[in-house]
C-alpha cells in the first residue's frame, strides 16, 4: 500500500468514526454549527500556540482536532442535505485551480506578490464588490488590520517603500501626543488606533507578522513574570507587599535567564 492509500484509509477511518459518534454519542448528537463555532475558534488558537512554540508533536495533535471539526461540520451539512465532505473537498479543489492560473492555465508570474495580485483580481471577477469583503468581521483587530493592508496592497493601494511608512508612524505618534495634551479621550483612542495601524503596516513592510510578534512578547513576559513569582516565593516574600524597586531586582534577575 503506498503512502496516498494509507492517507485515504486514515481519512476513511475518521469519517467512519464520525458516523458512529453522530449516531451513538449523546454529546455529538447534540452539536450544531453554532455550538461548534466557539470550540473551532479555540482549537484554531491552540494550533496557533503550538506553531509559535514550534512544537511539532502538538501541531500534529491540534491539526487533528481541526480536521475533526471539518469532518463534523460536513457531517451536519450532509444531514441537512446541504453538503458533505466530498462537496467540501471538491469546492476547495475547484477554488485552488481557479486561483492558480499560473499552474493550471497560461498565466505567467514572476513572484509570490504577482500571485497575490492575481488572487485579488480573480476574487473580484467572482462577484465580490470589494477586495475587503474577504476579511472576516470577527477577526481579532490586530490580525484584521494586517489582512486589510495585505488585500489593499494586492490591488496596488500601498506605499512605495518602508521609509514612507515609518514617516507615517512618526506622524501618527505626534498626532496621538497632541490629543494626550488636549486630554480628549475619544480623539486619543482614535489616534492611538491610527498609531497601531501604521505600526502594523510598517511591520508588514519589514516582513514581521505583528500578531506573531506581539504573542511572542506576551509569552516572554508571562515566562519572566511567573519565574519572578517563583523567586519571590522561594525567598519567603509576598509580591503585593514589595515596592517597585524590589520587584525590579527580581525582574532583572529573570531577564538574565529569559533574555
Amino acid at each position: 500500500m503506498n503512502n496516498r492509500e494509507h492517507q485515504l484509509k486514515a481519512l476513511n477511518r475518521l469519517l467512519d468514526i464520525m458516523d458512529d459518534l453522530r449516531n451513538q454519542c449523546p454529546w455529538d448528537q447534540k452539536q450544531t454549527f453554532e455550538s461548534l463555532r466557539p470550540l473551532t475558534i479555540e482549537e484554531t488558537y491552540e494550533l496557533g500556540d503550538a506553531v509559535l512554540d514550534n512544537d511539532l508533536e502538538e501541531i500534529k495533535k491540534e491539526l487533528g482536532d481541526l480536521l475533526l471539526h471539518i469532518v463534523f461540520y460536513s457531517k451536519i451539512g450532509s444531514e441537512k442535505g446541504a453538503f458533505d465532505i466530498e462537496d467540501v473537498a471538491n469546492a476547495i479543489s475547484d477554488k485552488l485551480i481557479v486561483r492558480h492560473p499560473h499552474i493550471y492555465g497560461d498565466v505567467k508570474v514572476q513572484s509570490a506578490e504577482d500571485v497575490e495580485k492575481n488572487w485579488e483580481q480573480i476574487k473580484l471577477k467572482e462577484g465580490r464588490k470589494s477586495v475587503l469583503e474577504g476579511v472576516p468581521k470577527s477577526l481579532p483587530a490586530l490580525v484584521k488590520a494586517h489582512r486589510i493592508q495585505e488585500k489593499a496592497a494586492g490591488i496596488g493601494f500601498d506605499w512605495d517603500n518602508k521609509e514612507q511608512v515609518w514617516k507615517k508612524v512618526l506622524e501618527e505618534i505626534d498626532e496621538f501626543k497632541v490629543e494626550i495634551d488636549n486630554q480628549d479621550q475619544t480623539k486619543m483612542e482614535s489616534e492611538f488606533g491610527d498609531v497601531l495601524f501604521a505600526l502594523i503596516n510598517y511591520a508588514r513592510f519589514v516582513k514581521v507578522n505583528a500578531e506573531n510578534a506581539l504573542e511572542t512578547t506576551n509569552k516572554k513576559f508571562i515566562n519572566r513574570f511567573q519565574l519572578m513569582e517563583q523567586y519571590i516565593k522561594e525567598d519567603y516574600k509576598v509580591m503585593s507587599q514589595m515596592n517597585l524597586e524590589q520587584l525590579d531586582e527580581y525582574w532583572n534577575k529573570t531577564k538574565k535567564i529569559h533574555p
